[in-house]
């Protein structure tokens, strides 16, 4: 029986056919929303998508689904607590997009600056208006901060770079490379850039990061730009700044977003002369696509190969201390469950575990994880078992 792959948004035909031909059963809805998809869902092993919203609902009626493929990086769209509840995998794509985000941050930067879109409109309602468009400042020398320095912000100081541009990044790591400066704290340098180029997740630390305290920093007629997430920005805060301050905005993203691909659309920002906002289409190229597309792909061929999920993102992580028992055995049947009969003794849950097994078939070794210590006891118990060759037990 072959597994059962919805795709619920755009996607090119030629990696389409892939699967096909990999004996996956593809069904194609790029326009189910997100009240569409609990129903188109339920009989699915796999859900790829793009911006459509996988909510609960979706998960917990998708009697058979086990992955959920976010075809991008970032995964705000998808119901994380959902699929962690039903043991749903989530996996994106990351940097497959960086490169087309980037083009459309630098595009927005450029835009603004030569007032493109308006020379546009302009020439089309048959004004001439050579004389307001002719004080552009340009970007060379300008000051560009870049907040989140992940693969996208990599690619906009790359970029930057090129125009001759003073770059600076913040981002919760150490800033290094592409000739770019950490600006440390915010306060320390925001008021001194010219344009703020965003590239940040969602999370709760980020979500309206530019508030009004933020923008207070800003210099007047500064250049902002988010091609990232639209509640990373208080969109009040932002009309407030750009009466205050002449504050300029190129967006790629914004708050109450249509979900579907055409119709009407409403928004408190579409009025403002500052403004600029592009239809959410920074990863929107073909070579985006494409790349995307390939990496899905590989995710899923890797997934029903070995049970491996490339870009795993509700996988547990091992913030807190914990302990890891490591056991060289000879390669035989039930000596994990051996293993694992004795540690239930001491009322010790097994979090995570993994058996790799030497080449030749001979020898494994199994690396157990779990939240507490095994008594001495029962290391010893579970050293005496015939096949086991040695073992190891540290707290990390």
């Amino acid at each position: 029986m072959s597994l059962k792959v919805l795709i619920a948004d755009q996607f090119p035909e030629k990696y389409m056919n892939k699967m096909t031909e990999s004996g996956l059963e593809v069904i194609f809805q790029p326009k189910l929303g997100e009240n569409d998809l609990p129903e188109a869902a339920k009989d699915v092993d796999i859900i790829v998508v793009r911006s459509t919203k996988v909510n609960e609902a979706t998960i917990n009626n998708a009697e058979k689904l086990n992955l959920i493929i976010r075809a991008g990086a970032g995964v705000n769209n998808i119901n994380i607590p959902a699929a962690n509840r039903k043991g749903v995998y989530v996996a994106n794509c990351p940097g497959k997009n960086s490169i087309a985000v980037a083009e459309l941050a630098m595009g927005l930067m450029i835009s603004i600056d030569r007032r493109l879109p308006d020379n546009v409109a302009d020439f089309r309602n048959g004004v001439w208006n050579k004389g307001t468009y002719s004080k552009a400042k340009g970007l060379y020398g300008k000051n560009l901060g870049i907040i989140g320095f992940g693969n996208i912000g990599k690619e906009v100081a790359a970029r930057a770079a090129a125009f001759g541009m003073n770059v600076y990044a913040k981002d919760i790591s150490r800033v290094e490379g592409y000739g770019v400066k950490d600006f440390g704290e915010m306060e320390n340098i925001l008021p001194m850039l010219d344009i703020i180029s965003i590239h940040l997740p969602l999370t709760d630390q980020t979500k309206k990061l530019f508030d009004r305290n933020m923008f207070k920093l800003l210099k007047p007629n500064a250049i902002l730009i988010n091609t990232s997430r639209a509640d990373v920005i208080d969109e009040d805060a932002l009309l407030e700044a750009i009466e205050e301050k002449n504050i300029f905005c190129g967006l790629d993203v914004f708050a109450g977003e249509p979900e579907g691909k055409t119709g009407e659309v409403s928004s408190k920002l579409m009025n403002n002369k500052n403004i600029y906002v592009s239809h959410h289409i920074g990863a929107s190229t073909e070579q985006a696509q494409d790349a995307v597309a390939e990496e899905t792909f590989n995710i899923i061929k890797e997934f029903i190969n070995s049970g491996v999920i490339a870009h795993w993102v509700n996988k547990a992580k091992w913030d807190d201390e914990h302990y890891q028992l490591v056991v060289k055995h000879y390669d035989k049947p039930g000596v994990i469950a051996a293993i694992l009969n004795v540690i239930k003794k001491d009322e010790v849950n097994v979090e995570e575990m993994e058996n790799e097994v030497f080449a030749g078939g001979l020898v494994a070794k199994c690396t157990i994880k779990m939240k507490q210590s095994l008594k001495v006891d029962t290391l010893q118990e579970i050293g005496q078992i015939e096949e086991i060759i040695n073992l190891s037990f540290v707290q990390v």
